[in-house]
């Protein structure tokens, strides 16, 4: 269906203002308020589960600590990680066809514009860039339309019980609401964790588990060595460590312990000329970045934190590099903190992030050519338009995990021995962990922690991980701090995933309510059938028996050479990303694909990439097989997120065959993406 927009009534609500598109109807001193459904947390979890709620017919009342509505989604995080877009349906799929749909109809508000390049808009697909006014807006419609008031400013403090069961939220002000079910919808689980339901925080060991990218990272530490001198003075230990390094050596590796990753504010910035300049922030202090400082002394040129495109010539900033905008090691209090220490936090890491941009815009320490480079950015003037374009929503990358019956691990994640049977929706993205510490190794620095794994392909994720176990709390739903380990976790919490997990839940209270039993006991099937009615994708289709496919980033199948970088920016593509080559046809760059052929015989032989004009339209491909090399030409202007079909040819078993991606005399940039081998019988 499409939907008029007026470009008045939706481009006015700035991120830091649109407020005024949700119903909120906080009363002081008021006494009590029931709903079906009570939500806790105005995440996109929260959003989706009140607004499945009352599509199924049941009412919903959104409860929401702070001020901010719509998370990360409208909190600056508009360079969506979507990791494979063809396995986000239902209401995410929804919201982002309504942006798509918004630009469309303001197309003014998109393409080149101040330096910064957007993707053209096509009218009726989903799109995963966006300015944080325009998330407000599209998730503000869409609560009007299901008429679900939010209530801000409800900062738990206790909760009324019967036996396990909830029975009404109580706020520090004494508001108290009632419901039949309840959806902890919040990054932190402060709901579960009043539930008196198990939760646990940090990395667990890797044995627990028995993974292997969870817990302490030593081996991973060389590639985030940067060579700078820990110590106060250079070179001498005995100064002390600069603020910020860990002083213990790292626990070997694969130990669990209690950290999580840095937290950060994800800038929406810009080169406009009306750009408000990064402020200086009150109790900046210069010493707080020597690390960057010496970093940049060994010639590290920057930028120091990143710029995608979302629209508007403004873009969604993030951390980039070893030293930049995450806060590193000042987040672990974060997620069990009081409501006082948490607003100290959040004011810590806002001090940090002000504090780094202006040094790299102004500092005289910094070399006036990075200078230039930085000040050329600061914040739009409208968005966040109320909080002097700085985002109000601290990104809480990782919290309170809850423990239930089924815990989502890197079995899961990267499709070892999944035994998810119940799925309610589908993940995909990398394993994405930012930094836990900073530790010395050998007199230099080491960021610890850090993770990017890639899954083969969307898996599913267990009912069973988002409901604690029945003797703990029979009404509750929790979609955001689900059971998973740390590093599956570090996949799974991704904005499309946790709307998508938030409408299941939503669809599980309703159900749960029309059987008068527990969350725990609803009937699955039926749960199933009422989410693929409502466009949820539960399942990713298998490959047909004895077909073999290699996405780029299958590390055992794939090799390159020259210059490759992961992008993300066209859909159509299999997996997380896509690679691109922009060697201009150097002849320098790559990609192999070398399958596992079972056993010998024929086989047709595809490859998928992403198109665009920039691609090159005569990319030399060669297929590796029995009779020796054959080499088709391509065009990646054409056909894409298709299976383009190379020819039949006979395959020994083994690894001797392969299709092999160049660049020589390519008109343009080359995507590699995936192959698929499919046996002729």
């Amino acid at each position: 269906m499409t939907r008029a927009f007026s470009r008045r009534s939706l481009l006015g609500l700035g991120g830091g203002v649109a407020l005024a598109a949700f119903a909120d109807w906080s009363t002081p001193g008021l006494a009590a308020a029931e709903a079906d459904l009570i939500v806790y947390g105005a995440t996109v979890a929260g959003i989706t589960a009140a607004i499945q709620a009352h599509r199924m017919g049941r009412t919903a009342l959104i409860l929401e600590p702070g001020t901010h509505i719509g998370g990360m989604t409208t909190g600056g995080l508009g360079y969506t990680d979507i990791g494979a877009p063809d396995s986000v349906g239902g209401l995410a799929d929804e919201f982002y066809r309504r942006v798509g749909e918004w630009y469309a109809a303001n197309p003014e508000n998109d393409g080149v514009t101040d330096g910064v390049t957007t993707a053209a808009v096509t009218t009726g697909v989903p799109r995963y860039t966006f300015e944080p006014s325009v998330a407000s807006a599209v998730l503000g419609q869409m609560l009007a339309e299901a008429e679900v008031p939010v209530r801000t400013g409800f900062r738990l403090l206790t909760v009324d019980r019967r036996g396990n069961r909830l029975l009404a939220l109580i706020a520090e002000d004494g508001r108290l609401y009632r419901g039949r079910m309840f959806v902890d919808a919040s990054y932190e689980g402060d709901l579960m964790a009043a539930a008196k339901v198990s939760w646990t925080i940090g990395r667990e060991g890797n044995a627990l588990y028995g993974e292997q990218h969870n817990g302490v990272q030593v081996h991973e530490l060389a590639y985030h060595e940067t060579l700078v001198d820990p110590y106060v003075v250079l070179g001498r230990k005995s100064s002390g460590l600069l603020p910020g390094v860990v002083k213990a050596p790292p626990a070997p590796h694969g130990t669990g312990d209690d950290l999580v990753q840095a937290y950060t504010y994800r800038m929406n910035i810009t080169q406009a000329a009306n750009r408000i300049p990064f402020p200086k922030p009150d109790g900046y202090d210069p010493a707080a970045y020597e690390l960057i400082r010496r970093y940049i002394a060994l010639g590290a040129p920057g930028p120091f934190f990143s710029a995608y495109a979302v629209g508007n010539g403004t873009a969604d900033s993030n951390n980039m590099g070893p030293y930049s905008t995450d806060f590193v090691g000042q987040s672990a209090a974060y997620p069990t903190a009081t409501w006082r220490q948490r607003e100290s936090i959040a004011d810590a890491h806002r001090t940090y992030q002000q504090g780094l941009t202006w040094f790299l815009a102004n500092d005289h320490r910094v070399p006036p050519w990075i200078r230039e480079k930085h000040r050329a950015w600061g914040l739009p003037a409208g968005q966040f338009t109320a909080n002097g374009g700085w985002p109000t929503q601290l990104y809480v990358r990782e919290a309170r995990r809850m423990l239930s019956d089924y815990v989502m691990t890197e079995h899961d994640t990267l499709g070892a021995r999944s035994t998810v049977v119940d799925s309610v929706g589908l993940a995909s993205y990398v394993i994405d962990v930012h930094t836990m510490q900073r530790v010395v190794v050998n007199g230099k620095i080491r960021n610890e922690g850090w993770l990017e794994v890639a899954p083969p392909g969307p898996y599913p994720i267990s009912y069973r991980s988002i409901v604690p176990r029945q003797a703990e709390c029979p009404n509750l739903l929790v979609p955001v701090c689900l059971a998973a380990s740390h590093s599956a976790y570090g996949s799974i919490r991704m904005e499309p995933v946790f709307m998508i997990l938030g409408q299941s839940a939503g669809a599980a209270a309703v159900l749960a309510i029309e059987a008068d039993t527990s969350v725990q006991r609803i009937v699955y099937p039926a749960l199933r059938a009422r989410l693929v009615k409502d466009g949820q994708l539960l399942d990713w289709p298998p490959l047909p028996p004895g077909e073999i496919l290699i996405d780029n980033a299958n590390y055992h199948a794939v090799t390159r050479t020259g210059h490759w970088r992961t992008a993300s920016g066209e859909g159509g593509y299999v997996g997380v990303d896509i690679e691109v080559d922009d060697g201009k046809g150097d002849g320098k760059s790559t990609f192999r694909f070398t399958p596992t052929i079972p056993k010998q015989g024929r086989y047709s032989v595809y490859l998928r990439y992403t198109m665009a004009n920039n691609r090159a339209n005569n990319l030399s491909v060669d297929v590796i097989h029995i009779g020796g090399t054959t080499t088709v030409p391509v065009n990646e202007r054409a056909n894409g997120g298709t299976w383009v079909k190379l020819g039949e040819y006979p395959f020994h078993a083994g690894r001797s065959g392969g299709v092999l991606l160049r660049n020589n005399h390519a008109s343009g940039v080359v995507v590699a993406d995936a192959v698929r081998f499919a046996p002729i019988h």
